[in-house]
């Protein structure tokens, strides 16, 4: 199935998204934690604390973290879960490197390891990790089935998924203020920031087309998982979805 954000890409030229969305973050790696932080107010940080207590009572000991970007949540999911071994993947060499950089210097290089993957042809076996995450990626796949079908054929049975996207408010109030600052502020300081501003244009509009809640569900229901769940974070700005194969 196609979905609306599979053909929403960062420079609306012909050519694959992948390809698209790999140049993008190589282009603004540099700046992706400064703008990250600055876009959510700091809240991301919360976002990604709120996901990985959902991984406490499992204890998982491997883990993979999907569309990992600069390592953010990979590395401080290994702080609080203490796991044996972090694997996280993504599409951006540059993204990657910075990722390995504040590995070394958090002392966790044993821990973590990085790989340049796409996200829906990993090139690891079947049912090797505990948990799998992935914290405001998903919504980049070229094909978002065959991504949640990857996530699902790595996972052992009965591991963890634990998902952050991004998406849109519904209660009226914010969600008239958020897209006054999707619109508007968020290409304004993605350009200023990173001189990119096809990236922080492409950002909002891949959200808005992104499915959410229960139709977001549906479709991890659809890939294989079961105990499929989703809870709003600050009023609907985010999303955490979980899952069980």
């Amino acid at each position: 199935m196609n979905y609306p954000q599979e053909v929403i890409k960062p420079y609306n030229e012909e050519g694959k998204k992948t390809e698209q969305v790999e140049h993008m973050f190589n282009q603004i790696a540099p700046k992706y934690d400064q703008l990250n932080h600055t876009l959510s107010l700091g809240i991301d940080r919360y976002w990604r604390k709120k996901a990985i207590k959902q991984l406490k009572p499992h204890q998982p000991k491997r883990i993979m973290d999907v569309a990992t970007g600069t390592g953010d949540f990979a590395l401080l999911a290994v702080k609080k879960l203490k796991c044996k071994e972090m694997v996280g993947i993504d599409i951006s060499e540059n993204m990657i490197e910075i990722g390995k950089k504040k590995a070394q210097e958090q002392g966790l290089s044993d821990y973590i390891s990085f790989f340049k993957e796409d996200c829906t042809q990993l090139s690891f076996e079947d049912n090797q990790f505990d948990a799998v995450t992935s914290a405001f990626g998903i919504r980049n796949f070229e094909s978002l089935d065959k991504g949640l079908a990857e996530m699902h054929r790595v996972l052992k049975k009965g591991g963890k998924l634990v998902i952050l996207e991004l998406t849109t408010p519904t209660f009226k109030p914010v969600k008239w203020g958020y897209t006054i600052y999707s619109k508007h502020f968020i290409p304004f300081i993605g350009k200023v920031l990173s001189k990119d501003n096809s990236a922080y244009t492409y950002l909002p509009n891949s959200i808005k087309a992104f499915p959410q809640g229960e139709v977001m569900k549906q479709v991890m229901i659809k890939a294989g998982f079961n105990e499929v769940n989703f809870k709003s974070l600050t009023f609907g700005i985010c999303t955490l979805y979980t899952a069980t194969k």
